[in-house]
């Protein structure tokens, strides 16, 4: 790991254990000010890597992140929170954690150096040329996430790294690399800070403008959720008066012909048809929100 700029000592955080609490909070605040503008640079990678997913999705493939330790986690928190942000399919997003689920909850840093079980995680995957393969590494060194990659890539999956080093072998086994150059962390080597905000950004993005590109996002309303309780029933009934300008008993009672489906209620109202249009048109569709009004208004 040595000569690697992440883990590098960091000179502005130089004498950190001698600082008062507030100093060492400004100290990390103006560390963590660099990370969006490190992701920043790297948004033209990000895009295209928006498209591919979104193009994976939309024929049936599916996102597959795979990381160890913090950045397997990170993985693991954006694949488990597609579904109920966007009601989608739990098979969708998946992710793969070194040392499996166990992992989440605490350290198993022997499998990181794992290029077998690596490899193994991904061959029970059957990674197909319609999936795109997230490998998702600070160092961009990990093994086992190098590993999975490479047999992704050569099944004919589309494989994206996430690293915060430039020219890592994860890097050079991707076909598409997203580098975020964080620098060194307040602590040295602690790459769940800094590396970690940025990874946790990158995701956000890729997963978000993904299903954006699907239409399950309409306007900036997260409008494709599942009413499952109290906070989402009500989210949907705002995202119904600010998406059609009604009231809350309108919104109300078009949730209800609507089958309390959000989606559905929208096309309802946006292209003024029945139930029974609008589900149609969502279908023709595949869930996107604004292609099925025109497609509903026009028929």
């Amino acid at each position: 790991m040595r000569g690697l700029v992440t883990e590098k000592s960091n000179s502005a955080s130089a004498g950190l254990d001698s600082k008062s609490a507030l100093e060492i909070a400004r100290i990390i605040n103006r560390e963590d000010a660099k990370v969006a503008g490190a992701v920043k640079r790297a948004l033209p990678q990000i895009a295209r890597a928006i498209d591919w997913i979104a193009e994976s999705l939309a024929n049936d493939g599916r996102l597959i992140y795979v990381g160890t330790g913090t950045s397997g986690r990170i993985a693991a928190l954006d694949a488990a929170e597609c579904p109920p942000t966007f009601n989608t399919n739990r098979k969708m997003v998946q992710f793969i954690m070194a040392g499996g689920a166990k992992a989440l909850a605490e350290a198993t840093e022997a499998s990181e150096d794992s290029r077998k079980l690596g490899r193994e995680a991904m061959v029970k995957k059957k990674p197909e040329r319609d999936d795109v393969v997230m490998g998702i590494a600070a160092s961009g060194r990990t093994p086992f996430t190098i590993a999975a990659i490479a047999y992704a890539r050569a099944r004919g999956a589309r494989t994206v790294a996430v690293t915060c080093n430039r020219n890592s072998p994860l890097e050079r086994a991707a076909e598409l690399a997203i580098v975020a150059e964080v620098g060194p962390e307040a602590v040295a080597g602690s790459t769940r800070m800094k590396a970690g905000t940025a990874q946790k950004m990158i995701l956000n993005m890729l997963s978000t403008g993904a299903m954006t590109r699907l239409g399950y996002v309409y306007g900036n309303l997260m409008v494709n959720l599942h009413l499952k309780n109290e906070k989402l029933a009500e989210r949907g009934i705002g995202i119904l008066e600010q998406a059609v300008g009604i009231g809350r008993e309108e919104s109300q009672r078009l949730l209800k012909a609507a089958h309390h489906n959000v989606p559905v209620a929208l096309v309802m109202a946006k292209a003024g048809v029945e139930r029974t249009r609008a589900v149609k048109a969502l279908k023709e569709s595949r869930g996107h929100v604004r292609r099925a009004i025109a497609m509903a208004g026009s028929a």
